[in-house]
């Protein structure tokens, strides 16, 4: 199956004109659309040059260009829907109804809340080094057993989404998670794809940019924007 961010470019294409402003930090980059549209993505150490001209021949093997084809879909995708529900993942998924759940990418918030309330989780991050992380020489055994996986939405733009949700059983249910969520419907006709939470801006905001561009993270630009879930209608 088609990658995600190939998916919507063959899709929705991407247009520069629209393009108003990139900025960049270390931990996020940021688009700015002409009509006042934000979208983030998360840069993962990697470079980003905030001259649009520069995307001009868009290279999807370059995870630069992939960073900003990422905000840009964020900032084109997002807003386009009417969310029927707003809230944080844990006041909208009842963890308790599964066994084996397991987390790819550290969010250490929703970690803590899951340590909070004795509710077992397993946690991968190859990025990074912290206490509650498994080894990732074990992810594949733990994503075949898991019935349910909180994933983060930077798996699109690093392009290890297909490996993940595939390497899954039939019966996992995962739950997209992060700023950099492209919050559209297609994402939802992937496998086992079922609640995707994203978030959006005002538009124009340019506090946004400036926490962004002073190098600041999730928690100190998601306060300006309103967290959104985008889920999945059973038939």
């Amino acid at each position: 199956m088609i990658e995600p961010l190939e998916l919507l470019f063959g899709k929705y294409g991407f247009e520069i004109d629209r393009i108003k402003k990139i900025v960049t930090g270390i931990k996020y980059t940021a688009t700015m659309l002409t009509n006042g549209n934000i979208g983030v993505c998360a840069n993962l150490g990697y470079k980003i040059n905030t001259e649009i001209n520069n995307y001009s021949n868009l290279n999807l093997k370059d995870f630069s260009h992939r960073i900003v084809l990422n905000a840009y879909f964020n900032a084109l995708l997002n807003y386009s829907n009417k969310f029927e529900k707003n809230g944080d993942i844990f006041e909208i998924v009842n963890f308790r109804r599964y066994k084996h759940i397991i987390m790819i990418g550290l969010f250490k918030p929703i970690v803590k809340k899951f340590q909070e309330d004795n509710i077992p989780i397993i946690v991968f991050d190859y990025r990074k080094t912290n206490s509650v992380l498994t080894s990732s020489t074990e992810q594949n055994i733990f994503q075949r057993k898991a019935d349910t996986i909180i994933l983060t939405s930077t798996s699109i733009f690093n392009n290890t989404f297909l490996n993940l949700i595939y390497n899954t059983n039939n019966n996992c249910d995962i739950f997209m998670l992060g700023p950099s969520s492209i919050m559209t419907q297609e994402l939802l006709q992937y496998r086992n794809i079922k609640i995707i939470f994203g978030a959006t801006f005002r538009k124009f905001d340019h506090r946004v940019l400036n926490v962004i561009q002073n190098d600041g993270g999730t928690r100190k630009f998601l306060k300006f924007g309103n967290k959104c879930i985008l889920q999945k209608v059973e038939n």
